[in-house]
């Protein structure tokens, strides 16, 4: 990761997210970035592209519905 400080990333969050306690999404490169969005300060966690858009699918597809 080029920013571990995470300061220049464009951090997302769902639409759907009402709070300030959703996770928030950015990219770095190859890399897709999840940060928890009340505590931004933390490193957050690198998937590779394929590996997040599997999991993506997989939570449209409710596969995580019932955690």
């Amino acid at each position: 990761m080029s920013d571990p400080g995470n300061a220049t990333k464009s951090w997302r969050k769902s639409t759907f997210c009402a709070s300030e306690t959703c996770v928030e999404v950015a990219t770095d490169g190859d890399l897709v970035l999840m940060r928890d969005g009340k505590d931004t300060g933390q490193s957050p966690l690198g998937f590779d592209r394929a590996a997040w858009a599997q999991f993506v699918a997989e939570v449209k597809d409710g596969r995580y519905s019932s955690l």
